[in-house]
């Protein structure tokens, strides 16, 4: 077992754990000393540079950040995964459902480049569209927490819509994405019309991979995500490359650096059989208005 996962567990966690300290208002050395390490120590906690984090340590810092008894669970489920070496995330095991793990890794990348076969990714979705999905997902939702899930997923898309430093988006969709009827032919229209107004976006780059294609690869290939967190003045990357590849019961995180470039690679492949971005919106206008 690698221990990329854990890495990524550690940092991810450390992430956590500086954006809590800062929204206190303390330093590196007030917030050691409140629990008897040395500024160093926790400036390599946050780093996720610390194999094993001691659970007194960890609650300590979570009762000082103000954490509430499910951003705690969350922190405890991520230490778990940083020091146990654990590979798979399965959503609502380890780590409470609503503290998404993908989540915070996808806030924090600079760009995104997606695959998918089947559904629209969320970062594209109407809040239609998302709410037959979530629906489907959790049926026996009140009102309320339904909507708190939809406006979650909606909250994520203002890291590609927003004005200032927009993270940018490769995202190719097979042709099933657009022939799938998720909640009828209204909510395809509107879902098909957004994704091609979407398309017209600087930092957004979208192609369809149509039924004629095939499959470029040789085979059938799931739905991925790769993360790209940019680079410092140096150009050093700022933080390695991350993988999700997606499964009914969870996802995989990949981060060794052969993976990640056979992941492009496989993306690249896919790109030479697609549609160029604009038949791609061509496509989509023109199935949107055979929904309507």
């Amino acid at each position: 077992m690698s221990e990329d996962g854990s890495t990524l567990a550690r940092r991810q966690l450390g992430k956590y754990l500086r954006d809590g300290r800062e929204g206190c208002g303390l330093t590196l050395q007030q917030a050691a000393r409140l629990i008897d390490r040395s500024g160093s120590t926790l400036q390599r906690i946050e780093k996720g540079t610390v194999a094993h984090l001691r659970d007194v340590d960890l609650e300590a810092l979570c009762k000082i950040y103000e954490f509430d008894p499910d951003h705690t669970a969350a922190m405890k489920g991520l230490a778990v995964q940083g020091n146990e070496l654990s590979w798979w995330l399965e959503y609502g095991d380890v780590m409470p459902a609503n503290f998404d793990f993908f989540v915070g890794l996808e806030a924090s990348a600079q760009r995104l480049t997606t695959y998918q076969p089947e559904l629209v990714p969320g970062l594209l979705q109407t809040p239609a569209y998302a709410s037959v999905l979530i629906r489907s997902v959790y049926p026996d939702d009140g009102g309320e927490e339904h909507a708190r899930r939809v406006q979650l997923r909606m909250r994520r898309q203002t890291r590609i819509t927003r004005k200032h430093h927009p993270a940018t988006l490769d995202v190719m969709l097979r042709e099933p994405v657009l022939r799938g009827v998720v909640g009828g032919p209204k909510v395809m229209a509107t879902q098909l019309k957004h994704l091609a107004d979407m398309s017209t976006r600087s930092n957004v780059r979208l192609q369809i991979l149509p039924f004629s294609a095939g499959f470029p690869l040789g085979d059938a290939t799931g739905p991925f995500v790769i993360l790209e967190f940019g680079t410092d003045r140096q150009r050093e990357a700022i933080e390695p490359p991350v993988v999700f590849a997606e499964n009914f019961t969870g996802g995989l995180y990949l981060a060794k650096p052969a993976t990640v470039q056979r992941y492009h690679q496989a993306y690249e492949g896919l790109r030479r059989s697609a549609m160029d971005p604009i038949d791609s919106r061509a496509l989509l206008m023109r199935m949107a208005k055979e929904y309507a």
